[in-house]
C-alpha cells in the first residue's frame, strides 16, 4: 500500500512511518506541512492519505477541502486530538472518508487503513490519462496503445506520473528524489537515473522513447511530439 502521511509532529510521524514501513511493509512518504501534502497528494497517485488535522502552511480540513474541490478522488483519514462531535463532523464534512482520534494504537490505524484501502482499490471508473495514441491507466499503473499493453512497476509509474503533471518542465534530480522517494536517505541519486532508464525503454517499444529527454547536469523532462 502506498501512503502519504502528513503530521508536522515529529515523533509521532516517525513512529508512524517506523511501524507502517516495518510492520506490514508499506510505502510511505512523509511530509509536515499542509502545502507539502497538496503538492504531493497532486504529484503522486496515493492509496490513503493519512492527513493530521492542525498543521503549518495549511491544516488538514483546509487541505482536505482544497484537494476534494480540485477533484481529488483518493481516500483519507483524517488524524486529530479533538474528539467533540461537531469536530468529527467537520473532518467528514471537509471531505475526509475516515477519522481516528489521538492517541490511537497502531493496530486501529492499520486496520482503518485496511478498509480505506478496500474502497479505494474499486473505483467506479478507470482512470485513464490520453497523450496523443498512448494511454495511461492510473488505475492498473500500465501503458497501452492498440491492443499492446506494458505493465509500470510503481516507481517508474509514479516518475511519469510526475512528469505527465508537470509535462514540458524541466524536474531536477532533488524534486524528483524529493516527491518519489521523500525521506529514504538510503536511496541514490543513481536510483532515478536507472528508473528513468527502465521508463524509457518501455516507452520507447510504443515508439515514445524521445518524450523522456534528460537535461545534462539538471534533471529530466516529458515532452512530446
Amino acid at each position: 500500500m502506498n501512503i502519504l502521511l502528513a503530521e508536522d509532529d515529529q515523533k509521532l510521524g516517525e513512529l508512524i512511518t517506523y511501524m507502517l514501513m516495518k510492520k506490514v511493509k508499506y510505502q510511505v512518504e512523509w511530509v509536515q506541512t499542509g502545502e507539502d501534502a497538496y503538492e504531493y497528494a497532486k504529484a503522486s497517485h496515493y492509496d490513503v492519505i493519512i492527513m493530521d488535522w492542525m498543521m503549518p502552511h495549511g491544516d488538514g480540513i483546509e487541505i482536505c477541502r482544497l484537494l476534494r474541490s480540485n477533484g481529488y478522488g483518493g481516500a483519507i483519514l483524517m488524524l486529530t486530538a479533538k474528539d467533540a462531535i461537531q469536530d468529527r463532523v467537520a473532518g467528514l464534512d471537509s471531505g475526509a472518508d475516515d477519522y481516528l482520534v489521538k492517541p490511537f494504537e497502531i493496530d486501529e490505524l492499520l486496520a482503518r487503513l485496511r478498509a480505506l484501502s478496500r474502497r479505494n482499490f474499486s473505483p467506479i471508473r478507470e482512470e485513464v490519462l490520453l497523450i496523443e495514441n498512448l494511454t495511461i491507466n492510473r488505475t492498473s499503473q500500465s501503458l497501452q496503445m492498440d491492443q499492446e499493453m506494458i505493465q509500470l512497476t510503481p516507481r517508474e509509474y509514479q516518475l511519469l506520473d510526475l512528469l505527465v503533471q508537470n509535462k514540458g518542465q524541466v524536474l531536477t534530480r532533488d524534486i524528483i528524489f524529493e516527491r518519489i522517494w521523500g525521506n529514504k536517505t538510503d536511496v541514490a541519486y543513481k536510483t532515478i537515473d536507472a528508473t528513468v532508464k527502465l521508463l524509457r525503454k518501455k516507452l520507447k517499444k510504443f515508439g515514445k522513447g524521445d518524450w523522456l529527454q534528460s537535461i545534462r547536469g539538471v534533471g529530466y523532462k516529458l515532452e512530446t511530439n
